[in-house]
């Protein structure tokens, strides 16, 4: 059951962007009806992309944990965080010092680490220490950028919300005096860079995701629609924070898959 539904999704939807963690699965625990909802909506005429700030493993491992899961997913269809901080490390030739978890590296491999020129942060809480951090500190003093794969403050896990890389990209922020350049959700440049590779403008694209700010306040930037789903790291309240025009919030996967094919119809 959706709530209060004000968002109008128009007539020209051609694509659908759907969030992963906390909206189809939780780690390891798949969501009721998420496997039925992707199949549903690849069953319409709608593109379907998977588009995550998942930093914890590399798109292989995440393609092969979703196939696992049992969901109708095409290594082509994932547009990872990763993948977009990858590209930016090439189009500017660095050689960054990765602070990322170990099965997110093979994403990275083929840049040189060597003689570091840059600090790369995504969610890595074995190397989230004095030691690491302090080094990371120090390249940046030298005037070297600091990149985050993205800012979340926190992501469900089955024992409760945990802390995301957000608040260690704050604090080497803070303690050098330099800003980060964040590529992933809820930045325009990676929903614009998704939705290049489908061919589609952002007022013909609806996004479904957890996260109030990363995935829905990010759509609504570049003018797509988004719907909030009360799963994952949702919070009571956070439907409240919506553009209620360019968005609403339903119970889960299921029901917002329900409501796009609805419109559809009609």
């Amino acid at each position: 059951m959706t709530t209060r539904v004000v968002m109008s999704l128009g007539q020209k939807l051609k694509a659908v962007l759907v969030d992963l963690s906390g909206t189809l699965h939780v780690e390891d625990y798949v969501i009721p009806g998420a496997i039925q909802a992707v199949q549903r909506l690849k069953d319409s005429s709608l593109h379907v992309l998977f588009v995550t700030n998942t930093t914890k493993e590399s798109k292989r491992r995440l393609y092969e944990r979703m196939q696992r899961f049992g969901f109708n997913v095409h290594k082509h269809e994932l547009f990872t965080s990763l993948t977009a901080a990858r590209q930016l490390v090439e189009n500017q030739n660095l050689r960054p010092m990765l602070l990322l978890d170990d099965c997110a590296l093979e994403d990275f491999e083929g840049i040189s680490q060597e003689n570091p020129n840059a600090v790369l942060v995504g969610l890595a809480p074995q190397h989230f220490n004095y030691e690491k951090l302090n080094s990371a500190f120090s390249l940046l003093m030298e005037g070297h950028p600091l990149i985050a794969v993205h800012k979340a403050r926190y992501f469900k896990r089955p024992d409760g919300l945990a802390l995301g890389p957000g608040g260690f990209v704050e604090g080497l922020e803070y303690a050098s005096g330099t800003r980060a350049t964040v590529v992933g959700k809820p930045r325009e440049s990676f929903f614009l860079s998704a939705l290049k590779t489908i061919d589609c403008k952002p007022e013909e694209a609806v996004m479904i995701g957890d996260d109030v700010i990363g995935d829905v306040e990010g759509a609504n930037k570049i003018g797509m629609k988004g719907i909030l789903v009360k799963t994952g790291k949702y919070r009571v309240g956070d439907e409240n924070k919506i553009d209620q025009i360019q968005s609403t919030a339903c119970d889960d996967i299921g029901s917002a898959v329900d409501l796009i094919l609805k419109q559809m119809i009609h």
